[in-house]
């Protein structure tokens, strides 16, 4: 007689369950149920053959036409199953305290050849240099004890945008334009600001937050965002903006612009900080990492960003301009742009900003152990399948991670005050 099954099964088992109402036909619960348990077994290969073997090592074959069919042609949303996932995952990390950031990035996935989709010759974050490879754009929910990606996206280079031959060889859509990275990001962000989801500010590096139209489109949503920037990026230096347009002298239109004077411009952000007086540096230390506590030296300023305003008729808001020069550098190494609250504090903002570590381990495992790299399929559908999938088993982890061995403190836990002049037994003072 098989031993019942213990609460973790069963919570495996309902997660599948949840899972496989979304994808809405029946026929597909057994292929996902099959799909994700091959992804969480151990295994160096997650492509569709070996999971099949893994699964069903006495009918590879047939296994292997289901699961196949299942992650590159049957129909499913995958939006509508990330939006199972969210629902399971996201109470467990709530348990320790609200989302602290929408963290913006992109995920390189190394490629040969030149039929798979959207491979193409671009940078590879993976790889840390240009090669041929997928690039995948994605959000991810964070707090301080966990994260989980919400959102997969494909970048589809302007080369193949402009081949429909090759698309319609890809299986991708007719209505797919080419979209730059930061485009598809605010898309997806705007899908979560619509269902409600979105209450944290938005944390990405200056691949993203360099482009000023990014920047501005978040504060018209009145979503706040803490962004890497450039050194280069020009900013009025406290206290100070552009002029405002020249005096009306009765001809024409009046002038609506503001101004520039050759004796009142803008500054770099870089320098800007080699301006900044010794006192306004600060070491601050944001978390502990493997190797000791994470910390460096920091300033903060309020400032306007100056990107084109002598084509605007009003100054941009103040926001605060982060940065980070650790000792032994000649330069700052780190620029952040920031519209969190004018009371916020150098600490907050460096926890926040530097937050982004959580989802470079999450897909680091999701590579390493949820075979996010490892499809072998050429088209569109299949590739955004098989992400969502990836992270949706990968959700489960996050899930009993946040149950099970829950950090502390748990965020509705508080400890009970001391009384004045209390002393444990055995200790030698009041503690």
């Amino acid at each position: 007689m098989a031993p019942p099954p213990d609460a973790r099964q069963r919570r495996f088992r309902d997660y599948l369950d949840r899972l496989g109402a979304a994808l809405g036909h029946r026929d597909r619960a057994e292929p996902l149920r099959a799909y994700l348990t091959a992804l969480c077994l151990a295994g160096e290969r997650k492509s569709v053959e070996p999971m099949a073997a893994r699964i069903d090592p006495r009918h590879v074959s047939a296994r292997h036409q289901s699961m196949h069919h299942f992650v590159a042609n049957a129909p499913w949303d995958e939006r509508g199953l990330l939006g199972v996932v969210r629902e399971e995952v996201l109470p467990a990390l709530e348990r320790h305290g609200p989302i602290a950031a929408c963290v913006v990035d992109d995920t390189g996935i190394p490629k040969k050849g030149s039929h798979s989709v959207g491979v193409a010759r671009q940078y590879c974050g993976a790889l840390g240099k240009t090669e041929n490879c997928q690039v995948a754009v994605s959000l991810s929910l964070v707090n301080e004890v966990g994260s989980l990606p919400v959102a997969w996206r494909l970048y589809l280079p302007r080369e193949w945008t402009r081949d429909r031959a090759r698309c319609r060889a890809a299986g991708i859509p007719s209505s797919a334009r080419f979209r730059e990275k930061w485009r598809i990001a605010l898309e997806e962000i705007a899908a979560l600001r619509a269902q409600g989801i979105l209450q944290a500010p938005v944390v990405a590096d200056a691949g993203y937050g360099s482009t000023t139209d990014f920047r501005d489109e978040l504060t018209a949503w009145e979503i706040p965002y803490l962004v890497g920037v450039e050194g280069h990026i020009s900013v009025w230096p406290p206290g100070e903006g552009p002029l405002p347009p020249a005096r009306y002298r009765g001809r024409g239109r009046p002038p609506t612009r503001l101004r520039r004077s050759p004796r009142h411009r803008p500054l770099s952000a870089l320098r800007l900080a080699r301006q900044l007086p010794a006192e306004a540096w600060s070491t601050v230390t944001w978390r502990q990492g493997t190797r000791g506590a994470m910390r460096s030296r920091f300033a903060l300023a309020r400032v306007r960003s100056a990107h084109r305003d002598f084509r605007r008729c009003e100054a941009r808001p103040e926001e605060w301009l982060l940065l980070e020069w650790p000792r032994g550098e000649g330069e700052p190494t780190k620029y952040w742009l920031s519209t969190l609250p004018e009371t916020a504090t150098l600490g907050l903002l460096v926890r926040v900003a530097k937050i982004r570590w959580r989802i470079e381990r999450d897909f680091e495992e999701l590579k390493d152990d949820f075979g996010l790299d490892h499809f072998e399929g050429r088209g569109w559908r299949g590739f955004h399948h098989h992400g969502p999938l990836c992270i949706a088993a990968y959700g489960f982890l996050v899930a009993e991670r946040a149950r099970l061995s829950p950090p502390e403190p748990l965020s509705f836990l508080r400890p009970a005050r001391l009384p004045r002049g209390f002393k444990p037994r055995g200790a030698a003072g009041a503690a």
